[in-house]
Formats: structure tokens, sequence, C-alpha cells
């Protein structure tokens, strides 16, 4: 496991925490896809949209208050300001929050079309657990 961290968790434990600290500001489309056997960087792509610049920010923000209570940092996050796509590293898992226009246009998720997918449904509040081939 590469991400700063106080006291170490499981991978698959930050990626919960990061998709549930989205679902709390109401991301929508979140999908999740392990990437661990198609990337030498990064285990797992966390992809969500926001409606606007503000709930773009909002999420992003709260990824990174709820993940350093639990003693963990990001090794870095990007475009965070502008509002429009936010990326956050945390080593094994990488988040990225877009403005709903700009994910289309990049398309991630066609990017990655072989990994597993668990795809969040827009009305769920919290998950427990991820798919069993996560």
């Amino acid at each position: 496991m590469i991400f700063v961290t106080a006291n170490p968790i499981e991978t698959r434990e930050l990626v919960l925490l990061c998709t549930n600290a989205a679902l709390t500001k109401k991301a929508k489309k979140l999908t999740i896809l392990r990437v661990k056997e198609l990337s030498s960087f990064t285990d797992y792509f966390i992809i969500c949209s926001g409606s606007s610049d503000r709930q773009v920010k909002a999420i992003t923000d709260t990824i990174e208050t709820e993940l350093k209570k639990s003693g963990t940092l990001p090794l870095g996050v990007e475009g965070a300001r502008a509002g429009r796509w936010s990326l956050i590293d945390y080593g094994d898992v990488v988040v990225h929050v877009f403005l709903e226009p700009v994910r289309e246009f990049y398309d991630i998720e066609r990017l990655w079309s072989d990994a597993p997918v668990m795809v969040v449904d827009d009305d769920t509040l919290n998950i427990t657990a991820l798919h069993d081939d996560l």
C-alpha cells in the first residue's frame, strides 16, 4: 500500500471511505473500477460527478476531510480550485470528481472498459461492501 496514513487501512476500506464521503455530498453516477490488473500506478478508480463547480469542490473537500479523520492524507490533489475536475490521489485509490459535461468529454470509463466495475445507484446514501469481483 502506498497511501500516506498514520493508521494503515486496507485498500478496499479506503475505497469505501472515499465512496461514502462522496455520497454524503450527493455525488452522481458514482462508479468504482478495479484497475489493478490493468494499471501500474493504482488499484482502483472512483469516478463521480457533480452538477456544479461548487458541488465538485464540496465532494472533493469532504473526501479529503473524512479521510484525514482516519489518518489518511492524499499523495496529491489536482484541479480542486477550478471545480471542473478534481483528482485526489491516495496511491492505491485515485478519485476523479467531475463536473458532468467534463466527465462526458473525457469518458474515463470507456478508456478502462476492461476493468471490473461497480456502479452505485444515485439514490444510495452509503455502501457497506464492494462487489466480490472488486
